[in-house]
């Protein structure tokens, strides 16, 4: 498993600013970020019809009570999102109104577990032949790129604004009690994310929803053994850079 180099770490906090709003964040302070995806989901991949959206921001049900994590430019313009959906006991993750989980599978305490999902970044940092809307790509398989010469702030897009994203959610986690994430994902962006110690095993088929996602849970303390033990640099990155 590779290792992310300190010079793309060190250049990811260089370009971008993260930001993180809780749950019962005021809507306007989130606009920017359901514009971004009401920019990707809605106008640029179709994922739902853009009448449904007149104020030109995507929304749902679910993001008065999800904590929502925002990417800045160096222009503080809101260039990747991402959130952690929480739900009160007994309710369903989104995930499951899509998504059904293999028989016999035995999901984690809810109080313990959230949803990562409505992961973007924007089309800018998106410039190279196969990127996806997750700012990655096939070629980042090969394993993590550090920034290059021309144009550092794009290079360090994908996968490493993703990795930022990701950095504040764990963050969040860790001081929330929330050992546990579900997300509904393309396989190329768990294979990855895997290659920075996100590990997520699936737990059912791969199903329809925007497009082929396979339904996948996480666990968090296998995440920190895993990275502890290939990368302990990253994982300080994680908690404390």
């Amino acid at each position: 498993m590779g290792s992310v180099a300190a010079q793309a770490l060190t250049a990811l906090d260089q370009y971008f600013e993260l930001e993180v709003f809780p749950p019962g964040a005021p809507t306007e302070n989130l606009e920017k970020l359901y514009a971004l995806r009401f920019s990707i989901f809605c106008e640029e991949c179709g994922f739902m019809p853009t009448d449904h959206y007149p104020d030109g921001l995507e929304r749902d049900n679910w993001d008065p009570a999800a904590a929502h994590f925002a990417a800045r430019n160096a222009d503080h313009r809101i260039v990747g999102t991402s959130r952690l959906v929480l739900v009160p006991p007994g309710d369903p993750f989104p995930y499951e109104a899509h998504c059904q989980p293999f028989p016999g599978f035995q999901p984690p305490d809810p109080a313990e577990s959230a949803e990562v999902s409505r992961l973007a970044v924007d089309r800018s940092y998106r410039r190279r032949a196969g990127d996806t809307v997750y700012g990655i790509n096939p070629a980042d398989l090969e394993g993590p790129r550090t920034p290059g010469e021309q144009g550092a702030d794009k290079r360090v897009n994908a996968p490493l604004l993703v990795l930022g994203l990701y950095r504040e959610m764990y963050r969040y986690s860790r001081a929330h009690g929330i050992r546990y994430w579900y997300a509904a994902m393309e396989r190329s962006l768990a294979k990855v994310l895997a290659l920075y110690g996100f590990v997520f095993k699936p737990i059912g088929p791969e199903q329809d929803y925007y497009g082929p996602v396979t339904p996948y849970l996480g666990d968090l303390r296998d995440l920190e053994d895993l990275v502890r033990s290939y990368n302990p640099k990253l994982l300080d990155w994680f908690q404390h850079g």
